[in-house]
């Protein structure tokens, strides 16, 4: 059995390169990936960059503003945004801390060329063979009043 520790106690205090206010702990690395776990104070930021790697940024607590590409959103936990790979990103708090886990996939999205299955699954009995349609829909986009896109913590 294997245990990383993370969280307060176990994070470097300088955060990594290109961040401000942002104090992180690596959890796991290896040449299929890398998984971090970040805490931004209030101001913290990760400034906007790109990288060759398809990345979730995966908010625990708290809550901030992400950008991808010329996109910006508010975003609070129990929220996760994709940074794809090759495309600007960044996130930062104004008023208070957040929380969130980095997940980094080596490389862009390949799951065509690697033939990863679908997420499709259908619960058979005895005899039974079959193939349900692959369910498709989203979060519906709710636009943000002014006092909302300078607040943070959990959306109302």
């Amino acid at each position: 059995m294997e245990i990383r520790r993370f969280g307060v106690g176990n994070r470097r205090a300088e955060g990594p390169p290109g961040t401000t206010g942002v104090a992180g702990q690596v959890i796991h690395s290896d040449a299929r990936g890398v998984i971090t776990e970040l805490a931004f104070s209030k101001g913290g930021r990760i400034e906007p960059h790109d990288n060759p790697n398809t990345t979730w940024f995966i908010v625990i607590e708290g809550g901030g503003f992400v950008a991808v590409g010329n996109e910006e959103r508010r975003i609070a936990a129990g929220e996760a945004v994709l940074w794809p790979a090759d495309v600007a990103h960044g996130a930062w708090t104004v008023h208070g801390p957040m929380r969130a886990f980095v997940v980094e996939f080596a490389g862009p999205d390949d799951s065509k060329m690697r033939g990863i299955l679908e997420g499709i699954a259908k619960r058979l009995g005895p005899g039974e063979a079959g193939r349900l349609a692959r369910g498709e829909g989203k979060l519906a986009d709710r636009p943000l009043t002014p006092e909302e896109r300078h607040r943070e913590g959990e959306p109302t």
